[in-house]
């Protein structure tokens, strides 16, 4: 949450969803099944039940067929990325550019490919990092590593937008910023698996023991 004229207001969220899945045989991960929808309606519904508003999701592979398949998205505002061969910068680039008319002063940012990581650990991070603001850098930590989500302060953005190149996001700018990031540790609560390759799709199963319900 954000002080706005002595109210709180919510802190916009950001999925990146764009990615063809290359490892996964070319299969998208916005379109992979998940507890009765898709993974990308899933990710969109963790940061909303959070405590995010709005919910901007990010799309590039398949983009058309997600926007036709998927039924819980209506409360998103849905991005396209042309870019997103090149990687997931320019999601990230592309997602910050459509939050910035909003004026928000912080926008907290999650992967598509992360399920285990639930709107508990967005509503930690939030909590974390309040009262957030545009000089704000927070992510949520797993042991103490940082992972996903992170929360970037709107003064960071121009830059991080002009280093975000190829798949590696914000990974260089945080880590030049390292000293600046409030970690907030959800490891208690959370998993940061990532779904990459085939031998990871057995970790989308309902009954996988440890998996996180939201």
């Amino acid at each position: 949450m954000v002080e706005h004229n002595g109210a709180a207001s919510p802190v916009p969220g950001l999925v990146l969803a764009a990615g063809t899945g290359r490892r996964l045989g070319g299969r998208p991960k916005a379109l992979l099944a998940y507890r009765g929808g898709l993974l990308v309606e899933h990710a969109a519904r963790v940061l909303r039940d959070g405590g995010c508003d709005p919910v901007h999701v990010v799309l590039g592979a398949a983009a058309r067929e997600v926007r036709d398949r998927a039924r819980g998205l209506e409360r998103c505002v849905l991005v396209d990325n042309p870019s997103w061969p090149e990687g997931m910068g320019s999601s990230l680039r592309v997602g910050l550019e459509s939050l910035a008319p909003l004026g928000a002063p912080a926008a907290l940012v999650s992967l598509v490919d992360q399920p285990g990581i639930g709107s508990d650990a967005v509503a930690r991070v939030l909590a974390g990092a309040a009262p957030a603001s545009p000089g704000t850098l927070a992510a949520a930590a797993y042991g103490g590593r940082r992972g996903h989500p992170v929360l970037f302060g709107a003064d960071h953005w121009p830059a991080i937008t002009a280093s975000a190149t190829g798949d590696q996001g914000a990974r260089a700018y945080l880590k030049a910023h390292e000293s600046g990031i409030t970690l907030v540790e959800c490891g208690d609560i959370a998993a940061p698996y990532d779904i990459d390759t085939p031998a990871d799709l057995r970790l989308l199963l309902d009954d996988l023991p440890g998996a996180e319900r939201t």
